[in-house]
């Protein structure tokens, strides 16, 4: 089952993924705010969703993970982080399918920008169903989709080194472009939009509850972020979704 799609996108990408780490948004924003959220790491097994170049995979395992398990269905995102690995050695573990082996044997699985990847309400179900099978009962999930209500002028973001832009935006299933700029071409990868309802009945479905959504927010040292930042954080492009796996 291709559960990431299209992954051939990213084949080619992870230098320009390694790149958007560093912009101010990320780094004052998104990464602390995910990291807040996912709070004490010591002796957790955890399963990065959709895990690129490998920038979560390491964070997790540098705050105390006891596993880390990256997951990536683009060759190239992978090979750039096992490479990554192999200078490291911080003992993660990379794969490009996730076994039956791996069926509820994690305390937290992490999906950063996976959710806008699946191009239909099926592919949906498939990816939450994915990654609820890989969670011990009571395991937590924390996912980052296209906040379902992003700024709609397409240059709302270039000031934080992208744009998004729609022929239908706000609409379910509708593909959304990324506009990300490099130094060779402009890079433009899709997406796919799903509202605050269907992604709340995919994850319910698939046997998530307590489910919570809130607004990436600076944490720490980094309450007061640059001016430059405040448009982003009124309207944030992406949003925290926690939840619990809790099975009948």
């Amino acid at each position: 089952m291709n559960i990431v799609a299209p992954q051939e996108q990213f084949e080619s990408l992870a230098e320009e993924y390694e790149h958007m780490v560093t912009l101010p948004f990320r780094r004052q924003i998104e990464i602390p705010a995910v990291m807040e959220s996912l709070g004490e790491m010591a002796g957790m097994h955890v399963l990065d969703f959709g895990c690129g170049a490998g920038h979560y995979a390491r964070l997790l395992r540098k705050h105390g993970a006891a596993r880390v398990v990256g997951y990536d269905a683009a060759g190239g995102m992978l090979d750039h982080a096992r490479r990554r690995e192999q200078q490291e050695q911080l003992g993660i573990e990379y794969c490009a399918s996730l076994p039956e082996a791996f069926d509820g044997q994690f305390d937290l699985v992490l999906g950063v920008y996976v959710l806008p990847y699946a191009t239909s309400r099926a592919k949906l179900a498939d990816m939450t169903d994915a990654m609820a099978r890989l969670l011990k009962p009571g395991g937590r999930l924390l996912t980052l989709p296209i906040h379902p209500r992003y700024a709609l002028p397409e240059n709302y973001y270039a000031p934080y080194g992208f744009s998004l832009s729609s022929e239908q935006p706000h609409a379910d299933g509708a593909e959304v472009h990324l506009h990300l700029p490099s130094a060779t071409a402009l890079i433009d990868i899709t997406a796919w939009y799903w509202s605050a309802p269907t992604l709340e009945q995919a994850l319910r479905q698939s046997g998530f509850d307590n489910i919570t959504w809130t607004d990436p927010l600076p944490a720490g040292a980094l309450a007061n972020p640059q001016a430059e930042l405040q448009a982003y954080l009124e309207k944030p492009h992406t949003i925290l979704i926690n939840c619990r796996y809790a099975p009948n």
